[in-house]
């Protein structure tokens, strides 16, 4: 494993930074924070055109062909910009499932338009059933054979930008065991409602099947496809959180520095310098574990890369939470006030905390992988 990012790497990241700060800068994210697609035609064809939704699928598609270790740059990125819209949900949840779970032909329909951002993907993994989207294994979303084709009954929560997509990769049980199913929004029997969320810049949505037709990825059971996406989406939202964190303990940094009381900068007194110094010491240990998670997702076998990720969720549901709120903390009154651009990396953080449960249920997680 190397640490070092490589030049063309390094291009990535500084290429993509200067993308957000011209075309997506915060008054931006703002401006989408009502808006349920959470992006714009300009800024996601902006996005496509630097090759970002693309990165995990492979040069035969009309993709980079490059690992998580490249989608760490992209995701600590677009968490740094507290960046809205479906990059996540489409460029590692949807192409990953298509390319584990979906035959040749199905790569050949999917990969291209979701490396183009021609079309956006999104995977809807948890059932309404279960109000804290852990289970996902067992679906109680059902597809049904209708002579030659497919429909599915049921109903998926927590989808990430839902009403963004043009295509939801469904979990459903079938007689083969644990089917992926593509369907589009526009068919008959769906309904996608927009669900409300603590962070603006995070989109969420319910999907509702009452006989919608689908088409079927690939055969046989597709429950490995199934978590390794599972882990995949996770360690991009760690990244993620990673990118928010650092980003706000600069703000507080600079704030502390230049806010002064009792005619000394606040950053002088031991309370606020103890404040920063545990913020570093989370986002960089965050940003190990995060890291070496992406090289287990690319390089190691998929007990490890489970392993692997479980820790860097569990460290990172309640430690990076806590750099937002003592990021708050640094900026006193202000940094609770909706004028102030802190409470917008807080809730980038909150949300991770609930994202597939907190620390309590990664380690609980983590404990089976140990004893079994």
């Amino acid at each position: 494993m190397n640490l070092e990012l490589t030049p063309e790497q390094e291009e990535l990241r500084a290429t993509l930074r200067r993308f957000l700060a011209d075309h997506a800068p915060l008054s931006y994210v703002r401006a989408q924070l009502d808006d349920q697609r959470g992006t714009t035609d300009e800024v996601w064809k902006g996005l496509a055109a630097l090759g970002v939704t693309g990165l995990l699928v492979p040069e035969a598609h009309g993709g980079a062909g490059m690992g998580m270790v490249e989608v760490a740059i992209v995701a600590e990125e677009l968490g740094r910009a507290v960046h809205p819209g479906p990059w996540a949900a489409s460029a590692v949840g949807a192409a990953s499932l298509v390319f584990a779970a979906g035959s040749a032909a199905d790569q050949a329909t999917w990969l291209p338009g979701i490396a183009s951002g021609e079309t956006v993907g999104t995977v809807a993994l948890y059932d309404a059933a279960d109000p804290h989207a852990r289970e996902w294994s067992q679906p109680t979303t059902t597809a049904l054979a209708d002579g030659d084709a497919w429909v599915l009954i049921g109903a998926k929560a927590h989808v990430p930008d839902a009403v963004a997509a043009d295509v939801v990769f469904v979990t459903a049980a079938s007689v083969d065991g644990m089917g992926v199913f593509a369907v589009e929004p526009d068919a008959p029997g769906v309904e996608i409602r927009a669900t409300p969320t603590a962070d603006g810049t995070r989109k969420e949505g319910t999907v509702a099947l009452d006989g919608a037709p689908a088409r079927p990825l690939g055969a046989g059971d597709a429950s490995a496809a199934v978590a390794e996406t599972r882990d995949r989406l996770g360690i991009a939202s760690v990244v993620d959180g990673v990118g928010a964190a650092a980003r706000v303990l600069e703000l507080s940094v600079d704030y502390a520095k230049e806010r002064r009381q009792f005619d000394r900068p606040v950053g002088s007194f031991q309370a606020v310098q103890r404040l920063c110094a545990e913020m570093l010491r989370a986002v960089e240990l965050a940003r190990a574990g995060a890291h070496y998670a992406c090289w287990a997702a690319d390089a190691a076998d998929p007990i490890e890369r489970h392993r692997a990720a479980t820790v860097a969720r569990a460290y990172a549901a309640d430690e990076l939470y806590q750099v937002g709120a003592r990021a708050i903390q640094v900026h006193g009154g202000v940094g609770f006030t909706w004028e102030h651009d802190v409470q917008l990396f807080y809730k980038r953080l909150l949300t991770l905390q609930h994202d597939g449960g907190g620390a309590a249920d990664h380690l609980e997680d983590l404990a089976a992988i140990v004893l079994d």
